[in-house]
């Protein structure tokens, strides 16, 4: 009687073909359960929830696992009697904890809504990056919604590194990240007998709750903190990189040949005998990319040659999940974490001169304007005749008749022809409205205790604007290849301002008399016009920095909607497989067209969200680094006094970059002269409540370095003589 029953009500489950489909047993599906606690308008304690759904004996355990999965993801949640509610019946709000450096935190959303603030009280229940339960509780006195963390779903800090500190006896570890803002206690006996002031990697085995602090142990002691390389030590812990391959990646990457077998050459177009050489920098180890260009009647030939890395790599196994872990090679001062072993990446994949190496060719014809008339891909062997750096090919290019070009004059014909199409290509992006920010890049100088000795700027010459023009081309071709056979792809997105970003931008320039024309949706060739018009300004760096920001940050997506700042409809990431997951997705799309098949890796959203994630998580760690590297630069220094620009104005002060130094640091509001200042955002300015005197984005100043700190990696200035913006400059800019 009670079978026939409990197959009854099962029936009225919305999921049951999909639970038998998935796990061949009718078990109540999440939305079933839903469903049920939410007729019965109360919480239920769990054994009369399987007295409901007719939950037999041997389904205890299975259905325990699911109503546990429910607990973990926020769905339910048990109240003080342990009966089971529905979370959305309690008014709660899931999100993730953002810490703050000064104790306080937020909660971010999964709904989108306004975030929560989360006083230093409550933070003592979670750490930064915590998934939890909150109940909005009214607002805060400047305002803000306030909420209260009702229960921690997830923990998202297992481990951490920080320094060790002795207190009086007692042990514990100061995250190296500040926002999580909590000492991590450390007993004795877990301490390894680490000296304090040492950094160390921590375990957390207890975690934070109401009335206690973490406790932790530590597993790893790396050193002095301020030891050569430390720096890149601690960014790679502190951002979670993975710097480790797994045992099975490197029994893996032992197994590979050193050179090109006869057998990986079937069903490859041969190109060895196209003189197709790399053009990188000097420090380069990886080459993904060689080029070669030859002319067709007025048109041109086009042939970007890119390392197969989808050839060793398989889908899914030991090789590819750890790439797809990494998501992207991080590049260091002095080092580099890659995205494959070194058998790959400077081995087997990477187009080294004079050997024999397996790539995915686009071949693309242009007409005499820089107009793509027809393309394609195909697998091919190819033979690089040469390792040409920018600074070689940018002399080849001015002395025809030097050093260089001697020293490579069979291809020297080549690179001028190359440098030819270039120039149409210049000025085929130009007509397309492409914008082109003026951006000064550097590079540190280390003496031989691994410390900087000096910063200077990468001057960008012809042959790097060449390669990236190339580069381009590709890319583009890719992207309408796999547009075109309509298979999906991630996309390299990049959107225009949003609307607010938008009107803040036009009132800022109105004020300088410019115009951005296009109205509610300007295109990049709007922006181009008005970089132009601005160029020769004494204020051009300012309203540059401005346009710059407010565009949004580019992202893959298989949503293709463009990419804004590249002016280009279409546009996606083919040229660098050996550094870059989503080259090796596109790779591996191109392939499974050329067979007549689809590609199918999974979830193309969530791998779009994941390889933008890792490519921010390297830049943030990459910028933490060089922070740490010029504060240690610039320790010997405090007293002296520099000329500079703000670079940035905030509500607690101006970020001022020191000319020739490439070095910033902070004037905080305090230092600023006697008088209440309020941050104006729109107009990127401080403004003297009493003496009308402002400070803003693009102001010169002069300022002195009172402070550096290591710890927190913090540069601090004075103003020099205490004098403000000079007033003639002032006076100009309004």
């Amino acid at each position: 009687m009670s079978i026939k029953k409990k197959r009854k009500l099962r029936d009225l489950d919305p999921e049951l073909e999909r639970e038998k489909a998935r796990y061949g047993h009718a078990l109540p599906s999440r939305e079933f359960i839903l469903q049920i606690l939410e007729e019965q308008g109360v919480p239920v304690n769990e054994k009369a929830l399987q007295s409901l759904l007719e939950i037999a004996e041997e389904e205890h355990e299975i259905f325990g696992r699911r109503i546990s999965a429910m607990l973990r993801e926020g769905q339910i949640m048990r109240n003080r009697k342990g009966d089971i509610c529905v979370v959305e019946k309690l008014d709660l709000i899931k999100g993730k904890v953002q810490g703050h450096p000064d104790g306080f935190g937020f909660l971010m959303s999964d709904d989108g809504s306004p975030d929560l603030f989360l006083s230093a009280k409550e933070m003592h229940k979670a750490l930064h990056g915590d998934r939890v339960m909150v109940r909005e509780i009214g607002v805060d006195r400047r305002g803000r919604r306030e909420g209260t963390i009702v229960e921690v779903l997830e923990r998202a800090v297992t481990q951490l590194v920080g320094r060790l500190h002795d207190d009086h006896g007692i042990l514990f570890v100061e995250a190296e990240n500040r926002r999580i803002s909590q000492d991590i206690l450390i007993p004795r006996e877990e301490s390894m007998n680490a000296k304090a002031g040492k950094v160390v990697m921590v375990e957390i085995i207890q975690q934070p709750s109401k009335h206690a602090q973490p406790i932790g142990r530590i597993v790893e002691i790396l050193g002095e903190y301020t030891a050569p390389g430390m720096e890149i030590e601690i960014a790679l812990r502190k951002h979670d990189l993975p710097h480790q391959f797994p045992p099975e990646v490197e029994k893996r990457s032992a197994k590979f040949p050193d050179k090109v077998l006869k057998k990986d050459l079937m069903e490859r177009e041969d190109i060895r005998h196209l003189p197709l050489v790399t053009i990188d920098g000097e420090t380069a180890r990886d080459f993904d990319d060689a080029v070669y260009c030859e002319r067709d009647g007025k048109n041109y030939k086009l042939y970007v040659a890119i390392a197969d890395v989808s050839h060793y790599v398989n889908s899914r196994d030991a090789l590819d999940l750890e790439a797809f872990n990494r998501g992207n090679s991080v590049y260091f001062p002095r080092r580099v974490i890659p995205m494959l072993p070194e058998a790959l990446s400077n081995g087997l994949c990477s187009l080294n001169p004079q050997v024999e190496r397996l790539c995915m060719v686009c071949e693309i014809n242009l007409d005499a304007t820089g107009n793509f008339r027809e393309y394609r891909f195909y697998p091919a062997v190819m033979f690089s005749h040469a390792r040409l750096t920018y600074t070689k090919v940018a002399a080849m290019l001015d002395n025809p008749k030097g050093e260089d070009a001697k020293q490579y004059k069979s291809l020297l014909p080549h690179i001028q022809l190359l440098y030819k199409l270039f120039k149409v290509l210049l000025k085929a992006r130009g007509k397309r409205g492409a914008i082109d920010f003026e951006t000064i890049e550097t590079q540190m100088i280390f003496n031989d205790q691994g410390k900087i000795e000096r910063i200077l700027p990468v001057k960008r010459n012809d042959a790097h604007r060449l390669i990236e023009e190339c580069m381009l081309a590709a890319n583009v071709c890719a992207s309408d290849f796999l547009q075109k056979h309509k298979q999906p792809t991630l996309y390299r997105i990049h959107e225009g301002p949003t609307p607010e970003k938008l009107v803040a931008l036009r009132d800022f320039l109105k004020e300088f008399g410019v115009q951005l024309s296009g109205g509610d949706e300007p295109h990049a060739k709007d922006y181009a016009k008005t970089l132009t018009k601005i160029k020769d300004r004494p204020d051009a760096q300012l309203l540059q920095t401005v346009m710059l920001r407010s565009l949004r940050q580019a992202v893959y997506s298989p949503d293709n909607v463009g990419h804004f700042g590249l002016a280009y409809e279409s546009y996606t990431h083919f040229t660098s497989p050996i550094r870059r997951y989503p080259d090796l997705l596109v790779h591996r799309a191109i392939k499974a067209v050329l067979k007549e098949t689809v590609y199918s890796p999974g979830n193309w959203h969530e791998l779009g969200a994941h390889c933008s994630q890792t490519e921010r998580r390297a830049d943030d760690a990459s910028r933490d680094v060089e922070i740490w590297l010029k504060c240690y630069y610039m320790q010997d220094r405090i007293g002296e006094s520099f000329d500079g620009v703000i670079s940035a104005v905030t509500g607690f002060g101006l970020f001022v970059a020191l000319d020739g130094i490439y070095v910033e640091g902070l004037v905080h509001i305090s230092e600023l002269p006697s008088d209440y200042f309020h941050f104006d955002a729109a107009k990127h300015r401080l403004l003297g409540e009493r003496s009308g005197k402002r400070y803003r984005l693009g102001d010169r100043l002069r300022v002195t370095l009172v402070r550096v700190d290591l710890e927190s990696s913090k540069i601090d200035f004075v103003l020099a003589e205490n004098r403000g913006p000079d007033s003639a400059d002032s006076e100009a800019r309004s």
